[in-house]
């Protein structure tokens, strides 16, 4: 048996075994979904981190950076200036108001049809991150284990873990596994990095062996200061209304955990971008002709068994902590934004848990099927995200211009942005701008105050 094989085995009976621990502390919904709502500064922390260094922030940005250079790196300090906007303007906002889901914010404030609707577009975007996170499930034990695992079969197994951690521990599971998700990522790609960069001469060395029709090493490289830009507009929007952030925050301890967290989480997360975006380039020099997804997995295998396999853990480990944890706010949205509001409101809170469970299981599997049909990580997943900038722009009217809310203002900016992401995928003359977040800002913001001047019907704010 390799070392690599021991390795992974190893980390999957640990992941199973917290999975098991924490099992009588989700015997609740509000175990099982929000930890109790007892997630301290440190669990927070490394629950966002764990969330956001997945498959965009690892595989995804060497992808990237096999093509475009270390720019590719931004996209982490992107994701980390997220987490700071949420940290300083809603974390403990979404804590106090005891809010679990942002479809319950919009009825709370709005009506039952911004809820439908919303929720609607918050599933599609968590199915589409968590498939994301099987393609580089796959990507990673077929390179670790080829012997053993086809790209499909290492999809398959990923999901085969990410769903069954997820439904026997919950967010529990999530926030203690993400201690060791994280720990392990920084230790694997830490070491990888500089053993990398050194095996092939160093960093001038590399430069020297690259083609010169990208700068390499640029602050823009291939990528162009739009397309950098977008990234910081949809990580800065998604952060704020995503289920995975929100559902990090509702179940901190207090308010003042809820934003320390986040703060902490954004140290974490932005570094790791930049590490992965190296190995990507190295790879670039080294075997030009690779897939752009296997950049980082083939680097990583060329290394010592033990460093290859305690990395290519590490950057699975990273799949498992933002899959498992979007799966359960995927779940989390189905059961409480839909079958306990409109299909079943007198459930128990046993049978609610059991559902939460199945519903899991359920959007697993269609994710899966996605993930077969998924290409290009990080620009499939920026396109996905974007669709969070109607409920953004609804929150932060709600929070800080009240007076420009109506009754009708989240369905109507919620169904604008549906419409424009559709047009822009389906309609390639739509695509006037380098990204489709700035179209979603325009067209969204736009009805948002056009509603205003239309609809006379005020929202009323309470204490709740």
């Amino acid at each position: 048996m390799s070392i690599q094989l021991v390795i992974v085995v190893l980390y999957i009976f640990v992941l199973f075994g917290i999975s098991l621990y924490v099992k009588k502390r989700t015997e609740s919904s509000s175990g099982f979904l929000f930890a109790g709502r007892k997630l301290t500064t440190l669990l927070v922390a490394t629950n966002i981190a764990g969330t956001a260094v997945g498959a965009a922030s690892t595989i995804g940005v060497a992808e990237n950076a096999f093509q475009s250079g270390i720019a590719a790196g931004w996209y982490n300090v992107a994701w980390a200036a997220g987490a700071v906007l949420m940290a300083m303007v809603a974390a403990g906002k979404y804590r106090e108001m005891q809010c679990t889901t942002i479809p319950e914010f919009f009825e709370r404030y709005y009506d039952k049809k911004g809820r439908l609707i919303s929720v609607l577009g918050l599933i599609t975007i968590q199915m589409v991150i968590t498939s994301l996170q099987y393609l580089a499930g796959g990507a990673i034990l077929s390179s670790l284990l080829p012997d053993i695992f086809s790209f499909q079969g290492g999809m398959v197994t990923s999901a085969i873990v990410f769903i069954g951690t997820t439904i026997i521990g919950g967010l529990w599971s999530s926030g203690l596994s993400n201690i060791l998700s994280v720990t392990l990522i920084y230790i694997g790609v830490l070491i990888s990095t500089v053993t990398i960069v050194s095996n092939q001469g160093g960093i001038t060395a590399i430069a020297a062996s690259l083609p010169a029709t990208v700068d390499w090493f640029g602050p823009l490289g291939g990528l162009g200061l739009a397309t950098i830009v977008g990234w910081f507009a949809v990580m800065m929007t998604q952060t704020i209304t995503a289920q995975g952030p929100v559902q990090v925050a509702c179940a901190a301890v207090d308010g003042a955990a809820a934003k320390k967290g986040f703060l902490w989480g954004a140290l974490l997360i932005f570094p790791v971008g930049f590490l992965c975006a190296i190995m990507g380039v190295a790879a670039r020099a080294a075997y030009p002709d690779i897939q752009a997804t296997m950049a980082l997995p083939q680097m990583i295998m060329g290394l010592d068994p033990v460093i290859s396999g305690l990395t290519l853990a590490a950057l699975w480990a990273a799949d498992v902590s933002t899959a498992c944890h979007i799966l359960l706010g995927a779940g989390t949205l189905f059961s409480q934004d839909i079958y306990k509001r409109f299909i079943n409101p007198e459930i128990s809170d046993r049978r609610y848990t059991l559902v939460n469970r199945y519903a899991i299981l359920g959007l697993g599997i269609v994710t899966l099927w996605l993930a077969f049909n998924a290409v290009g990580i990080v620009k499939t997943l920026l396109i996905g995200l974007s669709l969070t900038t109607a409920f953004t722009l609804v929150f932060l009217f709600t929070i800080f211009a009240p007076g420009l809310c109506r009754k009708n203002s989240a369905f109507y900016t919620t169904l604008a942005g549906m419409i424009t992401l559709f047009v822009w995928q389906v309609y390639p003359p739509a695509q006037v701008f380098a990204h489709p977040i700035y179209m979603e800002w325009l067209v969204c913001l736009v009805t948002f105050l056009l509603v205003a001047v239309v609809d006379q019907k005020r929202i009323v704010l309470d204490d709740r």
